[in-house]
């Protein structure tokens, strides 16, 4: 067995597509779900029925006592983590102007986003740092082009929440550096996810969309799922602090 991946929001989309490129490359996966008991199940039996190994474990990234109990109950399962792809994340519901944004949809929006991210982050490095008796390891925080563009119409929120992922990623490289861990971010642009269903459902609006990417098309989950997997790997290992676009080529400004 390589390592023990753990995976937020690993049920679905990006999530679910990382751990099963990581079951196949031999590592040990922890998907986290909050909901999608279901979706993680069947998950986990198609990792085992490849000859893979898996857990669910359930846990609301946005409370700090559940993200404890999740890293514990993958200390007693599984073992030492060794990887952890923040994955976990929520676009803020329907799209709408600064003017109309509430307070209570930000406080959830953010809590999901970037505190339980940082909070899970925490967790890792007291397991994985060397100056904590650890033996290293690796993060990947999904981020998003949002955080580079400011986030489509009506999602400037949701694309503020993304640049916190970003800035704080830089510092806890820069801070676990010499202590065995890598950290990285993923910036995915429009991939084909439940959190994307009502672009990819709208043929007239996914057209829309692609246009505006340079290779004129959306990325499908196992793209990113290769470039999370790639981070985490030794191919990776003086790569740290970094944030990789997985843009398509990057946004078309003018036809």
């Amino acid at each position: 067995m390589k390592g023990i991946v753990l995976i937020t929001g690993g049920a679905r989309g990006i999530g679910a597509a990382t751990a099963r490129l990581a079951a196949r490359r031999g590592h040990a996966v922890a998907i986290n779900y909050r909901v999608a008991k279901d979706a993680a199940q069947t998950l986990i039996e198609e990792v085992e029925r490849g000859g893979g190994r898996a857990i669910a474990v359930q846990a609301d990234v946005a409370r700090e006592a559940e993200i404890v109990r999740m890293f514990e109950e993958v200390d007693a399962r599984l073992g030492r983590l060794s990887a952890l792809v923040n994955n976990a994340g929520i676009n803020g519901g329907p799209p709408r102007p600064v003017a109309e944004l509430e307070a209570a949809e930000l406080e959830h929006l953010m809590a999901v986003n970037a505190v339980g991210l940082m909070l899970c982050c925490r967790e890792a490095v007291r397991r994985m740092s060397t100056a904590r008796g650890g033996a290293g390891g690796a993060v990947v925080n999904v981020s998003s082009m949002a955080a580079v563009i400011g986030g489509r119409g009506g999602r400037s929120a949701y694309a503020g929440s993304k640049g916190a992922v970003d800035s704080f990623s830089i510092g806890l490289a820069r801070e676990v550096a010499a202590e065995g861990i890598r950290v990285n971010v993923l910036r995915p642009g429009m991939t084909r996810s439940d959190m994307t269903a009502e672009v990819h459902d709208d043929s007239q609006r996914l057209a829309r969309i692609a246009a505006t990417i340079a290779m004129r098309r959306t990325a499908e989950p196992e793209e990113m799922a290769r470039a999370v997997l790639w981070l985490l790997s030794g191919e990776a290992s003086f790569i740290s602090g970094a944030r990789l676009d997985a843009s398509g080529g990057g946004f078309v400004l003018s036809a």
